[in-house]
């Protein structure tokens, strides 16, 4: 048979599970919701049943698990901060003890989708990358010398703790100017709100839900004591992001609501036509997704928050790229998706501040892998360790 490993990617609002071959092939995958305010035996038991339903007698040759923060790393103690049921839940030795005699491997789930984009994604190729999700919250992975690099305490690449703003909005991290306070999908609706954006009101579509910034922030907790964030919030990344990560409910009400959301996205260039259901999902009229419809329909307060957005990322990639001598950086995650409307302002801030020759070469791709990229990631802390983990894991 050839060889395949488990790959696990938790998030707060969905589980998914999936068999991963060599080359880093999704064999079988299944997704299932997370059990709403579930402690912490019924969200076990959940991802048990999950497991089962995707491997079931199948032999496995390890399994690579992405998760939220914070954790324990490498131990895998998680306390994801959006699953309140899970509070130093011993994540990794429960999968170890059902899969004796095989490596069981974790990592952040932001760390996850960035392997995965340098393994068989848009940054395959490059030595020297950072993968981003900007979604729900911005999370990130570093890769250096063709190696993941994972830090202290296995956060190396929290991009979205750089502050580019000393005098800007509060993070949740407790600091202020961060970049996911300013960048993040729910944060960017609230700034705008705070503008006078009315949602829904440019694009036509209809507006439900409500009308305020919700979600906890997205694919940032780190893997320590402290951190920020979940992977999954409302926003669909990646996969991880986002990590796509299709999480919560369709923002529109019902299915007619759906359809002409869908509608307006296709006309905004978000979706292609016929194209699956959106990736970016949160459930509110006030969304990062709502935003960039609206700023692809000429809202003069969107358009300067997706503007806002874009030269936030490009002073933090600027950054990064100056201090780790970078030669791609990819973007996955939610807010992503808005295209030209992100990445135009981040690639005008980026070029304004790259001025050594060193650093002019970096380019900013989207990334590739859609919503298996969480699952990819995990399955490459198995399947490509030479890269991926850390010989003291």
């Amino acid at each position: 048979m050839p060889r395949s490993v488990l790959a696990v990617d938790i998030g707060g609002t969905k589980f998914a599970a999936a068999l991963v071959g060599s080359e880093g092939d999704v064999r079988a995958a299944e997704r299932v919701a997370t059990p709403p305010g579930g402690d912490a035996e019924t969200l076990w038991k959940a991802l048990d049943a999950l497991i089962g339903a995707v491997a079931g007698d199948t032999p496995v040759d390890g399994v690579g698990i992405g998760c939220g923060g914070p954790m324990t790393w490498p131990d895998g103690a998680v306390s994801p901060l959006n699953m309140p049921g899970w509070r130093a839940f011993p994540l990794r030795d429960r999968l170890a003890a059902r899969f004796p005699g095989v490596p069981v491997r974790i990592h952040n789930d932001a760390v996850c989708v960035a392997a995965a984009e340098h393994w068989r994604g848009a940054g395959r190729g490059s030595a020297n990358m950072l993968g981003m999700v900007v979604s729900t919250g911005v999370g990130g992975g570093l890769i250096l010398g063709d190696r993941l690099i994972d830090g202290g305490s296995g956060n190396a690449g929290h991009i979205g703790h750089v502050v580019v703003d000393p005098d800007g909005p509060a993070c949740e991290c407790g600091g202020r100017g961060c970049l996911e306070a300013v960048a993040r999908g729910p944060g960017l609706a609230a700034w705008a709100l705070e503008q006078g954006w009315v949602p829904g009101r440019a694009s036509g579509a209809p507006e439900s839900g409500t009308a305020g910034p919700t979600g906890t922030a997205g694919p940032t907790g780190t893997a320590g004591p402290t951190g920020t964030a979940d992977p999954a919030g409302g926003v669909g990344a990646a996969g991880a992001g986002g990590a796509a990560k299709p999480a919560g409910a369709e923002e529109s009400a019902g299915a007619a609501g759906a359809e002409e959301s869908a509608k307006a996205e296709e006309s905004a260039g978000i979706r292609s036509p016929g194209a699956a259901g959106p990736a970016y999902v949160e459930a509110t009229a006030a969304s990062g997704r709502r935003l960039a419809l609206d700023a692809a329909a000429g809202d003069a307060i969107a358009l300067a928050a997706m503007e806002r957005a874009g030269r936030a990322v490009g002073l933090a990639v600027a950054s990064a790229t100056h201090l780790c001598d970078l030669d791609v950086v990819t973007i996955g995650g939610g807010l992503s998706q808005a295209g030209r409307l992100l990445f135009d302002p981040l690639e005008e801030t980026l070029r304004a501040h790259v001025r050594l020759d060193f650093a002019r070469r970096v380019r900013v791709v989207p990334a590739a892998l859609g919503q298996d990229a969480g699952l990819v990631g995990a399955a490459a802390l198995v399947l490509a360790a030479d890269r991926y983990w850390s010989p003291r894991g």
